[in-house]
């Protein structure tokens, strides 16, 4: 067991919280805070949460999606995923319609994987995570404002992709490192079986 921080058993105390800007999925606040007996302020975004889905082929690829990021101001290759249409939405359910939404494929199949929070250090979305299999042709259903292409893809390939910094999402990396250590140890044990 590691050694303890210094200051881990100074308490932090949330002096006040005030809503700077509410947005249409962000809220953003302003804490002011009692940390190591300084006041400070420290910036607050609240996000009420998102699925993700990790969707695997009947041949074994992973189809992503290609999609613009205007914080990115270029296109990125993620699995799918989106925002909880509302706060106590359970996430399997997102994770179900997201699915179906942005690749036009849905499943009756869907395993939880992991869970992430995307940026600790001043929000707490948190997205779950899940693995679809045995897909079902259907079709997209994308916003009006949304353009998603849909790719087929090796999970070598996305490993690759990854360590070369040509896949830079959070979510998108922590599932396909996931999937890929949970099962490949499965067929592994399966070969020797």
């Amino acid at each position: 067991m590691g050694k303890k921080a210094e200051n881990e058993n100074t308490p932090v105390v949330r002096l006040n919280r005030e809503l700077r800007y509410q947005g249409t999925i962000l809220k953003i606040y302003q804490d002011t805070v009692l940390a190591n007996g300084h006041e400070a302020h420290w910036d607050f975004i609240h996000h009420d949460g998102a699925a993700a889905v990790l969707p695997v082929t009947s041949e074994g690829k992973i189809l992503m999606v290609r999609q613009y990021r205007n914080a990115l101001d270029r296109f990125t290759l993620e699995i799918p995923a989106g925002k909880l249409d509302e706060p106590d939405e359970p996430k399997i359910e997102c994770a179900y319609r997201e699915l179906e939404e942005e690749t036009g494929f849905r499943t009756e199949n869907m395993e939880y994987l992991i869970s992430v929070n995307t940026t600790v250090a001043f929000c707490d979305e948190a997205i779950d995570i899940f693995v679809a299999r045995n897909l079902i042709p259907s079709h997209q259903h994308l916003d009006e404002d949304e353009v998603i292409d849909v790719e087929a893809w090796d999970l070598k390939d996305l490993e690759d992709m990854i360590y070369a910094g040509k896949i830079s999402d959070g979510k998108t990396i922590a599932a396909i490192m996931a999937y890929a250590r949970k099962y490949r140890s499965v067929d592994k044990k399966d070969e020797l079986a």
